[in-house]
């Protein structure tokens, strides 16, 4: 199976940025302990602070890969154009967020993201993207 993994901004601080909410580890190196887990299917990484470039990868693989994990970072509370994306492309897509978004502040407690995606993974770390890969290589579109 081809599945994307997506991140949007701040993301490439895993590691740095908050590590009491986002953990120690860099998204690289948790990255390659995924590709390791999930041997036999082609993962791809990207990562951009740009909500244009989220939409284009999103436009680019929305129509040839079998699942994407996005994490949209701040965009899911604000961007109705990368709801739009997701909502007009063909390949399932599975929203991870490392943090509970529904226990920190309150503009983070809403997603635009939550009502186009199949599943909405929330607070359990890195593991997200885990559980959300997994979903998708043992097909279970909930």
């Amino acid at each position: 199976m081809n599945i994307l993994i997506l991140n949007g901004p701040n993301l490439n601080l895993l590691g740095k940025r908050n590590p009491e909410i986002y953990g120690n580890q860099s998204f690289n190196d948790y990255f390659k302990e995924l590709t390791a887990q999930f041997t036999g299917h082609y993962l791809e990484y990207f990562q951009s602070n740009h909500e244009g470039a989220i939409i284009d990868k999103l436009h680019e693989v929305g129509f040839s890969f079998d699942g994407i994990v996005l994490n949209a970072g701040g965009y899911t509370h604000t961007s109705v154009a990368i709801r739009d994306a997701v909502d007009a492309i063909e390949t399932p897509v599975y929203e991870v967020h490392i943090s509970n978004i529904y226990e920190r502040e309150f503009f983070r407690r809403h997603s635009y993201l939550e009502e186009v995606c199949r599943k909405s993974i929330v607070g359990k770390g890195l593991g997200g993207y885990a559980e959300a890969v997994g979903m998708i290589v043992n097909g279970q579109d909930v």
